[in-house]
Protein backbone atom coordinates (compact mmCIF):
# COMPACT_ATOMS: atom_id res chain seq x y z
CA UNK A 1 0.00 0.00 0.00
CA UNK A 2 1.38 3.44 -0.93
CA UNK A 3 2.21 6.14 1.59
CA UNK A 4 -0.49 8.33 -0.02
CA UNK A 5 -3.17 5.74 0.65
CA UNK A 6 -1.97 5.08 4.19
CA UNK A 7 -2.25 8.79 4.89
CA UNK A 8 -5.66 8.91 3.22
CA UNK A 9 -7.08 6.09 5.32
CA UNK A 10 -5.60 7.55 8.51
CA UNK A 11 -6.98 11.03 7.79
CA UNK A 12 -10.47 9.87 6.83
CA UNK A 13 -10.96 7.30 9.58
CA UNK A 14 -9.00 8.57 12.59
CA UNK A 15 -10.02 12.26 12.60
CA UNK A 16 -12.93 12.95 14.97
CA UNK A 17 -16.09 13.03 12.88
CA UNK A 18 -18.56 15.90 12.99
CA UNK A 19 -21.11 13.63 11.28
CA UNK A 20 -21.29 9.88 11.83
CA UNK A 21 -23.72 7.68 9.92
CA UNK A 22 -23.88 4.03 10.97
CA UNK A 23 -25.72 1.44 8.85
CA UNK A 24 -28.47 3.85 7.85
CA UNK A 25 -31.29 2.72 5.61
CA UNK A 26 -34.27 4.73 4.45
CA UNK A 27 -37.37 3.38 2.74
CA UNK A 28 -40.69 4.95 1.86
CA UNK A 29 -43.94 3.97 0.25
CA UNK A 30 -44.68 5.01 -3.34
CA UNK A 31 -48.17 3.79 -4.14
CA UNK A 32 -48.11 0.08 -3.47
CA UNK A 33 -44.33 -0.16 -3.77
CA UNK A 34 -41.65 0.26 -1.12
CA UNK A 35 -38.70 2.27 -2.39
CA UNK A 36 -35.33 1.80 -0.71
CA UNK A 37 -33.69 5.24 -0.96
CA UNK A 38 -30.65 4.37 1.21
CA UNK A 39 -29.35 0.87 1.78
CA UNK A 40 -27.08 0.27 4.80
CA UNK A 41 -25.02 3.44 4.39
CA UNK A 42 -22.10 4.15 6.75
CA UNK A 43 -20.03 7.32 6.52
CA UNK A 44 -17.95 9.63 8.70
CA UNK A 45 -17.40 13.29 7.84
CA UNK A 46 -14.56 15.11 9.55
CA UNK A 47 -14.75 18.79 10.50
CA UNK A 48 -13.69 21.44 8.01
CA UNK A 49 -14.04 19.43 4.81
CA UNK A 50 -15.49 20.61 1.49
CA UNK A 51 -17.32 17.42 0.56
CA UNK A 52 -19.47 16.52 -2.43
CA UNK A 53 -22.02 13.70 -2.40
CA UNK A 54 -22.30 12.88 -6.09
CA UNK A 55 -24.69 10.69 -7.98
CA UNK A 56 -27.41 10.68 -10.64
CA UNK A 57 -31.04 11.56 -10.00
CA UNK A 58 -32.64 8.98 -7.75
CA UNK A 59 -29.31 7.78 -6.34
CA UNK A 60 -30.18 8.75 -2.76
CA UNK A 61 -27.86 11.76 -2.44
CA UNK A 62 -30.59 14.24 -1.45
CA UNK A 63 -32.06 11.74 1.01
CA UNK A 64 -28.64 11.33 2.60
CA UNK A 65 -28.22 15.11 2.81
CA UNK A 66 -31.66 15.47 4.43
CA UNK A 67 -30.82 12.84 7.02
CA UNK A 68 -27.51 14.57 7.83
CA UNK A 69 -29.50 17.80 8.20
CA UNK A 70 -32.09 16.20 10.51
CA UNK A 71 -34.84 17.13 8.04
CA UNK A 72 -35.58 13.44 7.52
CA UNK A 73 -35.08 10.45 9.80
CA UNK A 74 -33.71 7.02 8.86
CA UNK A 75 -35.83 3.89 8.84
CA UNK A 76 -32.96 2.14 10.61
CA UNK A 77 -29.44 2.94 11.71
CA UNK A 78 -27.81 5.66 13.79
CA UNK A 79 -26.91 9.28 13.01
CA UNK A 80 -24.64 11.44 15.19
CA UNK A 81 -24.25 15.16 14.41
CA UNK A 82 -21.68 17.24 16.30
CA UNK A 83 -21.61 14.65 19.07
CA UNK A 84 -25.40 14.45 19.38
CA UNK A 85 -27.15 11.15 18.66
CA UNK A 86 -30.26 12.33 16.83
CA UNK A 87 -32.09 9.02 17.19
CA UNK A 88 -35.43 9.30 18.97
CA UNK A 89 -35.18 13.09 19.25
CA UNK A 90 -38.44 15.02 19.30
CA UNK A 91 -39.23 17.38 16.40
CA UNK A 92 -38.56 20.36 18.68
CA UNK A 93 -35.18 18.94 19.72
CA UNK A 94 -34.23 18.32 16.09
CA UNK A 95 -35.32 21.84 15.17
CA UNK A 96 -33.12 23.30 17.91
CA UNK A 97 -30.14 21.22 16.76
CA UNK A 98 -30.66 22.37 13.17
CA UNK A 99 -30.98 26.00 14.21
CA UNK A 100 -27.71 26.01 16.15
CA UNK A 101 -25.54 23.56 14.24
CA UNK A 102 -26.62 23.27 10.60
CA UNK A 103 -27.09 25.84 7.86
CA UNK A 104 -28.91 25.10 4.60
CA UNK A 105 -28.42 26.38 1.06
CA UNK A 106 -31.06 25.37 -1.49
CA UNK A 107 -30.97 25.40 -5.28
CA UNK A 108 -34.11 27.58 -5.31
CA UNK A 109 -32.63 29.93 -2.66
CA UNK A 110 -35.75 29.74 -0.42
CA UNK A 111 -35.67 33.44 0.46
CA UNK A 112 -38.80 35.10 1.83
CA UNK A 113 -39.92 37.45 -0.97
CA UNK A 114 -41.44 40.10 1.33
CA UNK A 115 -38.22 40.50 3.34
CA UNK A 116 -35.08 42.41 2.41
CA UNK A 117 -31.73 40.67 2.10
CA UNK A 118 -30.83 41.79 5.63
CA UNK A 119 -34.15 40.59 7.02
CA UNK A 120 -33.75 37.21 5.32
CA UNK A 121 -30.32 36.78 6.92
CA UNK A 122 -31.70 37.86 10.30
CA UNK A 123 -34.76 35.60 10.17
CA UNK A 124 -33.19 32.41 11.65
CA UNK A 125 -31.52 34.52 14.36
CA UNK A 126 -34.96 35.44 15.68
CA UNK A 127 -35.15 31.86 16.99
CA UNK A 128 -32.19 32.57 19.29
CA UNK A 129 -33.56 34.54 22.26
CA UNK A 130 -30.09 34.91 23.77
CA UNK A 131 -29.13 37.33 20.97
CA UNK A 132 -29.92 41.01 21.42
CA UNK A 133 -31.19 43.14 18.54
CA UNK A 134 -27.76 44.77 18.30
CA UNK A 135 -26.03 41.38 18.16
CA UNK A 136 -28.38 40.22 15.41
CA UNK A 137 -27.74 43.39 13.43
CA UNK A 138 -23.98 42.93 13.76
CA UNK A 139 -24.14 39.35 12.50
CA UNK A 140 -26.28 40.40 9.54
CA UNK A 141 -23.89 43.24 8.68
CA UNK A 142 -20.86 40.97 9.01
CA UNK A 143 -22.12 38.06 6.89
CA UNK A 144 -23.59 40.24 4.16
CA UNK A 145 -20.11 41.74 4.03
CA UNK A 146 -18.53 38.28 3.83
CA UNK A 147 -20.59 37.48 0.70
CA UNK A 148 -20.06 40.93 -0.80
CA UNK A 149 -23.63 42.21 -0.52
CA UNK A 150 -23.43 44.86 2.20
CA UNK A 151 -24.72 47.57 -0.15
CA UNK A 152 -27.68 45.38 -1.17
CA UNK A 153 -28.93 44.88 2.40
CA UNK A 154 -32.27 46.60 1.78
CA UNK A 155 -32.98 44.94 -1.57
CA UNK A 156 -35.73 42.34 -1.78
CA UNK A 157 -35.10 39.04 -3.60
CA UNK A 158 -36.89 40.18 -6.77
CA UNK A 159 -34.38 43.05 -6.99
CA UNK A 160 -31.40 40.69 -6.90
CA UNK A 161 -29.84 38.43 -9.53
CA UNK A 162 -29.75 34.65 -9.07
CA UNK A 163 -26.15 34.77 -7.91
CA UNK A 164 -26.91 37.55 -5.42
CA UNK A 165 -29.87 35.59 -4.02
CA UNK A 166 -27.63 32.58 -3.51
CA UNK A 167 -25.12 34.81 -1.71
CA UNK A 168 -27.91 35.95 0.63
CA UNK A 169 -28.73 32.29 1.26
CA UNK A 170 -25.07 31.62 2.10
CA UNK A 171 -25.01 34.57 4.52
CA UNK A 172 -28.20 33.28 6.15
CA UNK A 173 -26.66 29.82 6.58
CA UNK A 174 -23.53 31.28 8.19
CA UNK A 175 -25.22 33.86 10.43
CA UNK A 176 -26.31 31.22 12.95
CA UNK A 177 -22.62 30.25 13.37
CA UNK A 178 -23.38 26.86 11.87
CA UNK A 179 -20.66 24.24 12.13
CA UNK A 180 -22.03 22.45 9.06
CA UNK A 181 -23.50 23.96 5.89
CA UNK A 182 -25.51 21.62 3.68
CA UNK A 183 -26.06 22.64 0.06
CA UNK A 184 -28.50 20.78 -2.17
CA UNK A 185 -27.54 21.33 -5.83
CA UNK A 186 -26.50 24.94 -5.08
CA UNK A 187 -25.46 25.73 -8.68
CA UNK A 188 -28.41 24.09 -10.45
CA UNK A 189 -30.31 27.35 -11.11
CA UNK A 190 -27.24 29.45 -11.92
CA UNK A 191 -25.35 29.99 -15.15
CA UNK A 192 -21.88 28.47 -15.37
CA UNK A 193 -19.94 31.66 -14.58
CA UNK A 194 -22.13 32.60 -11.62
CA UNK A 195 -22.12 29.02 -10.33
CA UNK A 196 -18.33 28.93 -10.38
CA UNK A 197 -18.08 32.23 -8.50
CA UNK A 198 -20.51 30.96 -5.84
CA UNK A 199 -18.48 27.77 -5.43
CA UNK A 200 -15.25 29.75 -5.07
CA UNK A 201 -16.91 31.96 -2.45
CA UNK A 202 -18.03 28.93 -0.42
CA UNK A 203 -14.59 27.31 -0.72
CA UNK A 204 -12.94 30.51 0.49
CA UNK A 205 -15.30 30.64 3.48
CA UNK A 206 -14.57 26.96 4.16
CA UNK A 207 -10.82 27.55 4.16
CA UNK A 208 -10.93 30.75 6.20
CA UNK A 209 -13.47 29.72 8.85
CA UNK A 210 -13.17 25.94 8.93
CA UNK A 211 -16.93 25.55 8.41
CA UNK A 212 -17.78 22.09 7.09
CA UNK A 213 -19.55 22.18 3.70
CA UNK A 214 -21.44 19.16 2.33
CA UNK A 215 -23.03 19.27 -1.13
CA UNK A 216 -25.36 16.97 -2.99
CA UNK A 217 -24.63 17.34 -6.67
CA UNK A 218 -24.20 15.87 -10.11
CA UNK A 219 -22.33 19.00 -11.28
CA UNK A 220 -18.75 18.19 -12.24
CA UNK A 221 -17.65 21.72 -11.26
CA UNK A 222 -18.72 21.06 -7.67
CA UNK A 223 -16.95 17.69 -7.60
CA UNK A 224 -13.74 19.13 -8.99
CA UNK A 225 -13.68 21.89 -6.38
CA UNK A 226 -14.31 19.51 -3.46
CA UNK A 227 -11.56 18.01 -1.32
CA UNK A 228 -13.65 14.95 -0.43
CA UNK A 229 -15.98 13.00 -2.70
CA UNK A 230 -18.65 10.43 -1.85
CA UNK A 231 -20.09 8.62 -4.87
CA UNK A 232 -23.54 7.13 -4.38
CA UNK A 233 -25.70 4.97 -6.65
CA UNK A 234 -28.90 3.03 -5.98
CA UNK A 235 -28.83 4.06 -2.33
CA UNK A 236 -25.33 2.74 -1.65
CA UNK A 237 -21.93 4.41 -1.38
CA UNK A 238 -19.79 3.10 -4.21
CA UNK A 239 -16.56 5.05 -3.65
CA UNK A 240 -14.83 7.51 -1.36
CA UNK A 241 -12.34 10.01 -2.73
CA UNK A 242 -9.72 12.33 -1.25
CA UNK A 243 -8.03 15.08 -3.24
CA UNK A 244 -4.25 14.86 -2.95
CA UNK A 245 -2.77 17.96 -4.57
CA UNK A 246 -4.26 17.85 -8.10
CA UNK A 247 -5.19 14.16 -8.05
CA UNK A 248 -7.99 12.07 -6.60
CA UNK A 249 -7.27 9.01 -4.50
CA UNK A 250 -10.27 6.70 -4.58
CA UNK A 251 -11.20 3.83 -2.33
CA UNK A 252 -13.61 1.85 -4.49
CA UNK A 253 -15.85 -0.56 -2.67
CA UNK A 254 -14.15 0.57 0.56
CA UNK A 255 -11.07 -1.48 -0.40
CA UNK A 256 -7.98 0.67 -1.05
CA UNK A 257 -5.92 -0.04 -4.15
CA UNK A 258 -2.81 1.84 -5.20
CA UNK A 259 -4.01 2.10 -8.78
CA UNK A 260 -7.15 4.01 -7.73
CA UNK A 261 -5.52 7.37 -8.39
CA UNK A 262 -7.29 9.16 -11.18
CA UNK A 263 -9.18 12.26 -12.16
CA UNK A 264 -12.95 12.42 -11.92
Amino acid sequence: MSAILRGFISFWVVTMAIVQIDHVSKSFRLGEQTVLALDDVSLEIEPGVFLAIAGPSGSGKSTLLNIIGCIDTPSSGRVVVDGHDVSNRTPDELADLRARTIGFIFQTFNLLPVLSAAENVEYPLLQMPELTKAERAERVRHYLGVVGLKKYAEHRPNQLSGGQRQRVAIARALATHSKIVLADEPTANLDSKTGTSILKLMRDINRQSGTTFVFSTHDRKVMNMADRLVRIADGQITALGLRVEDRWVFVDGRTPRDEDIREI
